[in-house]
């Protein structure tokens, strides 16, 4: 509980009506999940307003509005800010009483292997027996306590929610995915970073943020706005995260697969088997308060297959090193790493191979299918769920970039899906994204199996498998049932599989389940 004019001087009032102190008892932007005593605060998105809907959260009991537009109802006190999304964020932060600052926060931002690097972070954390938490796209996990995820980011208020809960748990790292949409509309404002890094950029977003250039933008700032206390990790092969070397405060530590002129280089390359096997060379000191790394090599050896697992590695062995963490415990933690769900995860190994990735922009898409590339197989069947609500030009590109790999990986007929039964409204495939998936196709003479329903197009799917093919799940949210109605159509369909073992590549999963 907090005092209603303590909690405001945290934030700039511009106007004010019906002023008089109260007692908060906590804060809510949902009035659906407004308690009596909060503090409702009224914010803008793309399909809604939350100042729509002041009556419902007064009547659920809210005690005190915050608003960018005032509306005579009651006589509720009502409170005015320029921009109601960073005045949560700041409201909420001062309320959990600044959580973030009492831990080590590890924010990563990239278009490609943010999933990924966020669990090699965390793998390589709690393996120095440090007391860890983790907020991405597949879950929010710490101690005991595992919730899926609905954005890959959450909102200010559930982000500082989650970090105060975490503090009560005597948790000291926290490692977290940073989206580009919660850089834009302010979720992590409030949020102190101790080190930051972005690995990768790709055309993903163009259409949610209007143009390339604004989509690097918002994911540059996580960088830009680093405090001079923290790190921030950048990769030289990349000439978006190079270029941001000098644009920061914080202390930099770069490395390179390619360009060796950094921190960290990477050398003896060995990709034959799928699994990358490289050294790693600290080519200058790292002094992280009192522990220094010489100049010297050691050897990694990955379990996570794909030439994109050697970059998010250098990052996640980066961030080891920033942490004060032995090398030993780095490499004992990064080798023995066995990968995150729906990324290159090979659910079904027996006769043929079942991946299931994600799928999710042209840079994964084609570290996928460039892996793909590197195997043995007979032939591919690819079950594409098509992106829904990101754009036509997500999709167009998405297509395109599967275009580019078709005839090198011997395949001519894609079976897709609209996944309509297993998807909600932010994520449904609209009539443009279709049409434009489709014109890609015919242009490439692709034939184009499209179903509306997740089962129907993985039944064909595997109907049409033979020995030693591959069958690839892709897709992002679409696509996120897949591997469990895949199984149970084989365990139902073939005898004499044990249950255990087939489902045992689900197990403790989130997506899907």
């Amino acid at each position: 509980m907090m005092k209603l004019y303590e909690l405001l001087q945290s934030v700039e009032v511009i106007e004010s009506w019906n002023k008089k102190d109260v007692n908060i008892k906590g804060i809510a932007y949902n009035s659906k999940k407004v308690n009596f005593g909060d503090l409702f605060v009224c914010i803008k998105g793309n399909k809604t307003d939350g100042h729509k809907y002041i009556p419902q959260a007064i009547e659920k009991g809210a005690v005190a509005i915050v608003v960018e537009d005032y509306k005579p109802v009651s006589n509720i006190p009502q409170f005015r800010v320029k921009d109601s999304r960073k005045a949560l964020a700041t409201l909420s932060n001062t309320y959990y009483d600044r959580p973030s600052e009492k831990m080590k926060v590890i924010g990563i931002t990239g278009t490609n292997g943010k999933t990924s690097t966020s669990f090699m972070v965390n793998a390589i954390l709690e393996k120095y027996r440090l007391k860890t938490g983790i907020i991405g796209t597949v879950m929010v996990k710490y101690g005991n306590y595992i919730e899926p995820s609905i954005l890959t980011t959450p909102e200010s208020l559930d982000l500082q929610h989650y970090f105060s809960h975490m503090r009560k748990q005597n948790i000291s790292h926290v490692v977290m995915e940073v989206s580009s949409s919660a850089l834009e509309l302010s979720r992590v404002k409030e949020v102190d970073f101790d080190i930051v890094t972005l690995n990768n950029i790709g055309r993903e977003h163009i259409d949610l943020h209007g143009s390339f250039e604004k989509y690097f933008e918002y994911k540059a700032s996580l960088i830009r706005n680093a405090k001079p206390t923290a790190w921030a990790i950048l990769n030289l092969d990349c000439p978006y995260s190079k270029s941001l070397i000098d644009e920061t405060e914080a202390k930099v530590l770069t490395f390179g697969v390619k360009d060796r002129s950094g921190n960290l280089s990477c050398s003896n390359l060995d990709l034959s088997t799928g699994r990358p096997k490289f050294k790693v060379k600290i080519e200058k000191p790292i002094k992280i308060g009192e522990v220094e790394y010489e100049p010297q090599e050691f050897n990694v050896g990955l379990s996570v297959p794909g030439y994109h697992s050697v970059y998010n590695s250098m990052v996640a062995i980066s961030v080891g090193l920033l942490s004060s963490i032995p090398i030993p415990a780095i490499q004992e933690a990064i080798n023995s790493f066995k990968g995150v769900e729906r990324r290159f995860q090979i659910i079904y190994d027996k006769s043929f191979k079942i991946i299931d990735d994600h799928f999710a922009n042209p840079g994964n898409i084609n570290v996928t299918l460039e892996t793909l590339s590197m195997m043995d197989y007979n032939k591919i069947h690819l079950i594409y769920a098509i992106r829904g609500s990101r754009g036509v030009t997500t999709n167009r590109e998405n297509a395109k970039t599967i275009v580019k790999w078709t005839s090198k990986l011997g395949i001519k007929e894609i079976i897709a899906t609209l996944s309509k039964s297993h998807v909600g409204e932010k994520d449904r495939v609209t009539d443009e994204e279709i049409k434009a998936f489709k014109e890609i196709m015919d242009q490439a003479k692709i034939k184009v199996h499209l179903y509306d329903e997740l089962p129907d197009a993985i039944s064909y799917g595997l109907s049409k498998v033979s020995k030693d093919d591959i069958l690839l799940l892709a897709g992002c949210q679409g696509m996120d049932y897949g591997a469990k109605i895949a199984l149970e159509d084989i365990y139902k369909s073939r005898s004499g599989i044990d249950k255990k073992e087939i489902f045992g590549a689900l197990k403790n999963r989130i997506a899907g389940m």
